[in-house]
């Protein structure tokens, strides 16, 4: 795929050689007054250079992202932060002209010969600050989302992925034009700058606590935001559950990327009768997936010693108050050449009072608890602020929609985990303390665009018996519609 490359910045740099975030709004904001609405074939082009800047530095992304882990497995690299990546701008350029077209909608029987439509419009521009954990991919769907919608987009990457950030900051000065997509680097205060702006919608993945706080900075703006938190996850394992089946399935979700996922599963609520079993299961699957931790590169790094040292003390806290650790592989302690590959613990009766309970995990802990009725676990569900994702695993559908119809929740897998994430057919998003606002495919398209509604009146219509003077003629119309329409 050919596509036009920039060899030239247009704007500002700060001291360290940053782009000057504030400057780049402002030329976006231009570009954008001078083409509120793009063509199919503009928004096309744009997407095939996006498809470019990934398909064609495909392993310098992978080293860079490896890097700011200490070590990420490759294979989990090539499908969450390339294929997704890929697959959503195909579809997206596939599907554009279609999202694009006005859309009729019913008009009353006493406003025609009226007609009624929809017309998708671009918002303007929208920023996007990225978490560490998925750093390509997180970065780069919501902007080829707004760029499918017409927008211009500024990105702000993670202080704790530098190499990826560098990278793609050089990669979006060779593929677009500032004014089109702009890549914002910096650490904690030049985020809370970039929240601060007055975007036309922000983008925020990352922790509940934080995105509170870039809630009530979007806020002073009156800019809407869609902010994808995480929180608690469950799994719940029903009682007709086959937990050989099941068992892989779980570890695998729970695992992948050593759990640094935000829709990983958090804890699991197991029949009591069953925890044993579970537990056997478990372990097996994961030992089977990952022989041993330390020094497998299938097996994915903690991102840093602060993240390290914070799971270690999760496990701390939970034995101290009484839980039993559950270690899996032989690795019990951290290796001896200080790499953060942590191998993972199962906690058992936890108590909803310890820290692995009340904070999101982000890491290969996985608590076990016990039920005895599936309205309990639900009960202990619907207790908690409302999760990101949830996960039900068993054969009876009666009680899956038992499941399904009495918690809420960002989003569902069944008989599995993390997939719903995955589907660019579904919107993602969380619900509540998890987030507000989704996007992925043409829930992303509608995300950033504004759908104007229009009202075609027609040249001989009868709106003139509603115009004053008033009389008789109108007390009898209005009688009629109250009683009829």
């Amino acid at each position: 795929m050919q596509v036009q490359k920039f060899d030239y910045v247009v704007v500002g740099t700060d001291s360290a050689g940053r782009v000057a975030a504030a400057e780049v709004l402002d030329i976006q904001r231009a570009a954008f007054a001078a083409d509120m609405l793009p063509s199919a074939a503009s928004r096309r082009e744009r997407l095939d250079r996006l498809y470019a800047l990934v398909a064609d530095n495909e392993q310098a992304i992978l080293d860079a992202i490896s890097a700011d882990f200490g070590g990420r497995a490759r294979q989990e690299m090539v499908l969450t932060e390339l294929f997704i990546v890929l697959s959503a701008v195909r579809q997206q350029r596939r599907k554009l002209g279609r999202w694009m077209r006005p859309r009729r909608v019913a008009t009353p029987l006493h406003m025609l010969p009226g007609s009624s439509e929809l017309m998708p419009q671009p918002l303007g521009v929208v920023g996007n600050i990225v978490p560490w954990n998925y750093p390509c991919q997180l970065a780069l769907l919501p902007a080829a989302a707004a760029l499918a919608a017409g927008n211009r987009v500024m990105i702000k990457p993670s202080e704790l992925t530098p190499a990826f950030s560098h990278l793609l900051a050089q990669l979006a000065a060779q593929y677009f034009n500032p004014a089109e997509l702009a890549v914002i680097e910096g650490g904690v205060e030049e985020s809370r700058a970039f929240a601060a702006l007055p975007f036309d919608h922000l983008v925020f993945t990352g922790s509940t606590t934080v995105g509170r706080q870039v809630a009530i900075a979007a806020a002073h703006n009156l800019t809407p935001v869609t902010l994808e938190l995480g929180g608690k996850s469950p799994a719940i394992i029903d009682e007709s559950c086959d937990l050989a089946e099941s068992a892989p399935r779980l570890a695998f979700g729970k695992l992948f990327n050593a759990g640094q996922t935000c829709v990983a599963p958090d804890y699991a609520l197991v029949p009591r009768a069953r925890v044993a079993d579970f537990v056997r299961e478990v372990s097996a699957a994961a030992l089977a997936m990952y022989p041993q931790f330390a020094g497998n590169q299938q097996y994915t790094s903690i991102i840093s010693e602060r993240h390290y040292a914070r799971l270690q003390q999760l496990v701390r806290d939970a034995q101290e108050q009484g839980a039993t650790v559950v270690r899996l592989g032989a690795e019990a302690e951290r290796p001896h050449d200080g790499e953060r590959r942590m191998a993972p613990v199962l906690l058992l009766d936890v108590t909803p009072d310890m820290a692995v309970m009340r904070e999101e995990i982000f890491g290969p802990l996985l608590p076990v608890l016990p039920y005895d009725t599936l309205q309990q676990a639900i009960a202990f569900i619907n207790e908690r602020e409302r999760p990101l994702a949830l996960y039900w695993f068993g054969r009876d559908r009666r009680n899956c929609q038992q499941v399904l119809g009495s918690t809420i929740s960002g989003g569902v897998t069944v008989n599995d985990a993390l997939w719903h994430a995955a589907q660019e057919n579904l919107p993602f998003g969380g619900v509540g303390a998890s987030g507000t606002g989704a996007y992925h495919g043409e829930h992303g398209f509608l995300a950033f665009s504004k759908q104007k509604p229009i009202y075609r009146q027609a040249r001989l219509n009868g709106f003139g018996l509603f115009r004053p003077p008033y009389g008789r003629v109108f007390d009898t119309l209005a009688d009629f519609l109250k009683r009829h329409m």
